[in-house]
């Protein structure tokens, strides 16, 4: 029999106090969204940030759940001039989403939007490494 290992409201609710508690650190204000492992939304945060990062957060965690790899190796492949990414479906090479990993399996991820994109994927990794 297999079983699944899922994401649950409480396991979200600590990677977003993690990721919150690093963005406060620094002063940052940002987005902090969970997805599950299918990339529907579970858990989103915002606080004093401009509005188009509500989406924008929101697709990090897609992008890094969907492809199963932080955004980061993306924004890293684009930049080195592998330009045909950008044409992939719901693409986003821009680091701040990180997968979720529990037991080896990836749950779903989170996505950070708000700051620099540096920035926004240190908030991620904090937030990710909670779980």
């Amino acid at each position: 029999m297999y079983s699944k290992l899922i994401l649950s409201l409480d396991d979200c609710k600590r990677v977003a106090a993690a990721a919150e508690e690093e963005a406060r650190a620094n002063g940052w204000n940002v987005v902090i969204a969970i997805v599950d492992d299918a990339g529907h939304l579970m858990y989103l945060q915002r606080e004093k940030v401009q509005l188009g990062s509500v989406e924008v957060a929101i697709t990090k965690a897609k992008v890094a759940v969907m492809f199963r790899r932080p955004t980061r190796f993306w924004e890293d492949t684009v930049a080195s001039g592998r330009h045909g990414y950008l044409a992939m479906p719901g693409m986003l090479p821009i680091e701040g989403g990180v997968p979720l990993i529990h037991e080896g399996e990836i749950v779903g991820a989170i996505g950070i939007s708000g700051v620099k994109s540096a920035e926004d994927g240190q908030i991620a990794e904090a937030g990710a490494r909670a779980l």
